[in-house]
């Protein structure tokens, strides 16, 4: 793989900060984007920017054309069986909201049980809680292991007759832990019980295809995965999507509207109320053709060998801690540095080029459970270099030695 020629691909790591070239580390929140995905934004609202579905002119139909095909190239790139089956929406977060909320209303009742787990970003936390006040569902969380794995053997043994859903990560944003999905699902579906999959960490680094995971939701974010901010997708079983009413009201939802009664929409415009961002869709639909070119095994290759160099050479680093011990990891190295703050190191590093990120990530009850107020995490991404983590190493030790 040549890495020189896809850093040539991103225009912005060729900067400089505080007069140090930058060694961008902090993937696991956003990446940086390609030219060609740049380019993308920039020509659709050039030539073919119009409100899309609703007009009979050109330029509408040719961004519907385009947003559609976007459609299919997510479909495509995540092995869905069919575009009915893919929403766009703002991003994992709002993925995992609007399950929660129509899911709510269409299978849950006071006494049910979701589970979710203890390495769940607050977006997989958060909107279960709000609805577990209105709904009076309980929210369950499975155990990590002090090795920052699932506690397989506590999870099976979870499932009551109450149980309705589960929801989990496929990779941790804070351990880098790839969860063992694929036995999560059989092992709920053998309950009867549907699975939601959070994919923010993973479809940037991994091959995923929903259908041999047999998810039942799957969500992810464009802006993790070389795309624009403000567009994410939701697979969903259309079987279970056609039984859930639509998260919110509006335009292009609607089959028929009248103040006797409104009737929706087929999927997936059922779930996608109001101008859709199909800008960002086909931006994104362009930064997945991108990784399709690559070639998604590559990019996992490539990113396990970095994280693997990663540990080995920041292992050997004196007084570090890392964080999380799974021999399936990628994306992700998080640690903590002596008795030296989190920030302080984020800070100092920062000061010499290098953007990592600092604090507890979204994932408090994560810090609570290994009894830290945060870390700093170093987040890859395939555009990274072995000459990248060996400055890392060099800055983490060089603050080392100050403290």
């Amino acid at each position: 793989m040549d890495i020189t020629r896809i850093r040539e691909d991103f225009p912005i790591l060729g900067q400089k900060v505080y007069g140090k070239p930058l060694v961008y580390l902090d993937n696991a929140a956003t990446t940086q984007k390609p030219l060609c995905v740049i380019d993308a934004v920039s020509n659709a609202y050039r030539n073919v920017n119009a409100n899309v579905h609703r007009g009979v002119h050109f330029l509408s139909q040719q961004a519907t054309e385009r947003m559609e095909a976007a459609r299919e190239t997510v479909r495509r790139f995540i092995g869905a069986g069919s575009t009915e089956e893919v929403i766009f929406t703002r991003g994992t977060t709002e993925s995992i909201n609007l399950v929660a909320s129509s899911f709510a209303k269409a299978f849950l009742k006071s006494g049910d049980e979701v589970l979710v787990s203890e390495m769940e970003h607050h977006s997989n936390i958060v909107p279960w809680q709000l609805l577990a006040e209105r709904v009076g569902f309980k929210l369950l969380a499975i155990p990590v292991t002090a090795d920052g794995l699932l506690d397989m053997e506590a999870f099976r043994n979870m499932f009551t007759e109450r149980t309705k859903l589960v929801s989990v990560a496929h990779v941790s944003n804070v351990l880098g832990t790839v969860n063992p999905v694929r036995e999560i699902v059989q092992t709920a579906h053998g309950h009867g019980v549907p699975v939601l999959i959070d994919g923010a960490q993973s479809v940037p680094h991994l091959p995923v295809n929903v259908r041999e995971l047999d998810a039942d939701f799957y969500a992810f974010s464009g802006h993790k995965v070389y795309g624009p901010t403000g567009i994410g997708v939701l697979y969903g079983k259309r079987e279970l999507l056609e039984k859930m009413p639509p998260y919110q009201g509006g335009g292009e939802m609607i089959a028929h509207v009248s103040f006797e009664g409104t009737t929706f929409n087929e999927l997936p415009f059922k779930f996608e109320a109001g101008t859709p961002d199909y800008i960002g869709a086909v931006a994104l639909a362009e930064a997945l053709d991108y990784l399709s070119a690559i070639g998604m095994e590559a990019v996992d290759r490539r990113e396990r060998q970095l994280c693997s160099y990663a540990l080995d050479a920041m292992g050997a680093i004196p007084d570090i801690r890392i964080i999380g011990n799974a021999s399936d990891r990628c994306g992700v190295v998080s640690f903590l540095l002596g008795d030296i703050h989190p920030s302080d190191v984020g800070i100092l590093l920062d000061k010499l080029g290098i953007a990592v990120r600092t604090g507890h990530h979204c994932a408090e009850p994560l810090m609570r459970r290994f009894g830290i107020p945060g870390t700093v995490r170093a987040s890859l991404a395939i555009y990274n270099t072995e000459a990248e983590i060996d400055a890392l190493v060099a800055g983490i030790d060089r603050i080392r030695k100050m403290f």
